[in-house]
């Protein structure tokens, strides 16, 4: 259970919690391959990759401060109709590169709507010493749908290298419809009791939550980290054509990347409290360097999926730590808008680091850029350092 919630709207938590990634996860690789049927220079797959965190930028700060005051779900009900309509319109007009960057920007609009809400039912529905499990059981679901929806494209795609792309967007159609069916098994009274306790949240809050010591730099890893998993996401398909791998594989290892970061989330609140929750992140974050550096290089096929592996255990663990800790942080009746704050920030990384490391690849191609990628997460250890935690 998480926190006061039931059974049946903890059971529907999680499971919107998947499929909101899994449509990702499964959308997002299919426009990179639709891109690539159009014939799209490698640069403007960073645009691609950013256009997703555009809409998002925007609306972070606005939605965290709608959350605090109107409801979760209804939030979350909202994100799923706008990821519903985004993916009906990829399976009938996505045949265009502004369609494409179109349909991947109101998918980044749904999507953060969705983890905003999900994000909030768990910081105001778990005590403070729980936040840490919580958060490890709402993104071990977000893992298994980042796993289910690469497992999908392995399914669809068989042994071709560029799978069938209008097939991928229907299932995701389909999946879409199920999630926005999901928001409503889920009740509103623990929501409803909260919110009347805490009232109005307090002026000048996302201000007031910058100003904390060291939490712009928490803000940063945070951003660096997801940034990371999206450049995987869009550029790991890039780097298998290269390389002559069938879209199956690639979709495999895709999925062996999300699994691992599911493993890596199972016992979360253990570990955490044994090693602490600074060393835990930087142990993360030494871990994604190296696997980022290795898979730049040429390598067998079955050496790919270890690092994919490594990559999955590495990346896993620093989204639930930097959400517990601003959840822990965060006054009550301002959680939403802490949360909204780290998913403004992390759009800023989703924006930057893709269009600046997606001109690495006119020169060094895919490769490079998890070159470059492996660079930016190890300097987000530097940032770190005398960096609190714990508390």
């Amino acid at each position: 259970m998480i926190g006061e919630l039931g059974r049946r709207s903890a059971t529907a938590l999680l499971v919107h919690s998947t499929l909101i990634q899994a449509v990702t996860f499964l959308v997002r690789p299919a426009t990179t391959y639709r891109a690539l049927e159009l014939d799209v220079p490698g640069f403007a797959l960073g645009l691609l990759a950013a256009s997703y965190a555009v809409f998002p930028l925007l609306l972070a700060l606005p939605i965290g401060g709608l959350v605090d005051r109107l409801g979760e779900r209804r939030l979350m009900a909202i994100g799923a109709a706008v990821v519903l309509g985004c993916s009906a319109f990829l399976l009938f007009w996505g045949t265009s590169v502004p369609a494409l960057v179109a349909g991947t920007a109101l998918l980044g609009a749904g999507q953060l709507a969705c983890v905003v809400g999900q994000q909030a039912v768990v910081a105001n529905n778990a005590a403070s010493s729980k936040l840490d499990s919580a958060f490890g059981y709402l993104t071990f679901a977000a893992s298994l749908g980042q796993a289910l929806g690469p497992l999908a494209i392995s399914v669809v795609g068989g042994a071709s290298i560029r799978p069938n792309t209008q097939a991928i967007f229907l299932l995701a159609t389909a999946m879409s419809l199920v999630m926005f069916l999901t928001t409503f098994l889920m009740s509103a009274k623990a929501s409803r009791r909260k919110r009347a306790v805490k009232g109005e949240a307090a002026k000048g809050g996302s201000l007031a939550l910058l100003r904390t010591p060291g939490v712009a730099r928490a803000l940063a890893t945070s951003a660096t980290v997801l940034a990371v998993v999206d450049l995987t996401v869009v550029y790991l398909p890039a780097l298998g054509a290269e390389r002559g791998l069938t879209a199956a594989t690639v979709g495999l290892m895709l999925t062996v990347r999300a699994v691992f970061s599911m493993v890596s989330r199972l016992g979360l609140g253990t570990v955490s409290r044994r090693l602490g929750r600074m060393r835990l992140l930087i142990l993360s974050l030494a871990i994604s360097t190296v696997a980022l550096g290795v898979a730049a290089i040429p390598m067998p096929e079955w050496l790919l999926f270890v690092v994919m592996a490594f990559l999955g255990l590495g990346l896993g663990i620093g989204q639930p730590l930097t959400m517990s800790w601003l959840s822990a942080q965060a006054p009550e009746g301002q959680r939403g808008r802490a949360l909204a704050l780290r998913l403004a920030g992390n759009r800023v990384g989703q924006v930057v680091l893709p269009s600046a490391i997606g001109v690495v690849a006119v020169g060094l191609g895919a490769a490079g850029v998890f070159l470059a990628s492996a660079v930016a997460v190890g300097g987000t250890m530097l940032l770190l350092r005398g960096v609190r935690l714990d508390d």
